[in-house]
């Protein structure tokens, strides 16, 4: 088994960082969130899951919306959607669909998703479903294989811009 380092044990090995330096001011690392140049704001809908924690279904900062991940729960019954990897992908996509929406972005201005999937035997079909949601030009991708929450079969997070009005 490999030893873990702390972060405060790695300061002291990286040069220009004098031992026992913090990355952040004494009592900085717990305050709430604060922007001098934007406002943030957290993003909040019963359209879509609610949070499984300590987080926001998303941040709003200026003119981007970063969602937070989402697994296919179907709102209002807190369950998973108990189907095939299409049907999580669609439903997925519903409710992360319902969070740009309360920010006052849409699909169309998605530009940049993370993809996690349990599965790559499960790709193809996500993949197909996927090209159902989204059209040209296609926002910037990652996809990585892991285990979800619940069992989900797909989970992702986004990042959108918000159209000027």
């Amino acid at each position: 088994m490999r030893p873990t380092a702390r972060f405060d044990q790695l300061l002291v090995i990286s040069p220009g960082i004098s031992p026992g330096a913090r990355p952040f001011p004494e009592g900085s690392e717990r305050r709430p969130l604060q922007a001098t140049a934007m406002e943030i704001h957290a993003v909040s809908t019963t359209d879509a899951p609610a949070a499984l924690g300590p987080y926001s279904q998303a941040i709003r900062c200026g003119d981007t919306v970063y969602v937070s991940g989402q697994v296919p729960i179907v709102p209002g019954t807190g369950k998973l959607l108990d189907a095939g990897i299409r049907e999580q992908t669609f439903q997925l996509f519903v409710n992360i669909r319902a969070i740009l929406e309360a920010a006052g972005a849409s699909l169309s201005t998605v530009v940049k998703v993370t993809i996690f999937i349990a599965d790559w035997n499960d790709f193809a079909a996500f993949n197909a479903a996927y090209a159902e949601i989204f059209t040209e030009p296609y926002p910037a991708r990652s996809t990585i294989q892991n285990t979800r929450p619940l069992g989900a079969l797909v989970g992702a997070d986004v990042i959108a811009t918000i159209p000027a009005h």
